[in-house]
């Protein structure tokens, strides 16, 4: 086993030589050739190609800014006047509220002073009613009494006088009665 691991290690040392070109090593080769290629990219222009791309890239975003801020202005307008909508539409509610209450109170005194009237009216005829109700009971109270008195007159004078004789006095006397 002790030669197995003497073979590994030698193995190892073998493969970990660096292999040389012209007498540069691989990190000299490989920092040539990326000099090389900057300098094909500078000799190209890829530097003014990527600052002028870079550039239409800024100059996109700071126009999209302008217009996300020129957006908000217009947000900001259309809001603050709905906001002014909003409030001339609370106040005309509430003008609109007022004037409906006005307008309830006054129909409701209205109502009272109606219903007032038309109750001291139906007293006032009912108390004509009652009125013209006793005149004519006591008109036929007085009828029926000057109708009685005049029977019993009738009935006395015949009974006292001669029939006869006081006939055209009687008769005068009982038409005088009846016409009261």
């Amino acid at each position: 086993m002790a030669n197995f691991s003497v073979i590994l290690v030698e193995a190892a040392g073998e493969a970990a030589a660096t292999p040389k070109a012209f007498g540069m090593d691989a990190t000299v080769w490989v920092s040539i050739a990326m000099l090389v290629f900057l300098g094909i990219l500078v000799w190209k222009g890829v530097p003014g190609m990527i600052a002028a791309m870079l550039d239409k890239r800024i100059a996109e975003i700071s126009r999209q800014l302008n217009e996300a801020e020129q957006l908000r202005l217009d947000a900001e307008s259309l809001k603050a006047e709905y906001e002014a909508k909003l409030a001339r539409a609370a106040k005309e509610a509430d003008d609109m509220r007022a004037r409906a209450d006005a307008e309830a109170e006054a129909l409701v005194t209205k109502a009272k002073a109606d219903a007032t009237a038309l109750i001291a009216r139906r007293k006032q005829m009912a108390e004509d009613r009652i009125a013209a109700a006793e005149a004519g009971a006591l008109a036929d109270v007085r009828s029926a009494v000057a109708k009685a008195a005049t029977e019993a007159a009738a009935k006395l004078i015949a009974e006292k006088h001669d029939a006869s004789a006081d006939k055209a006095l009687i008769d005068q006397a009982i038409a005088g009665v009846a016409k009261v």
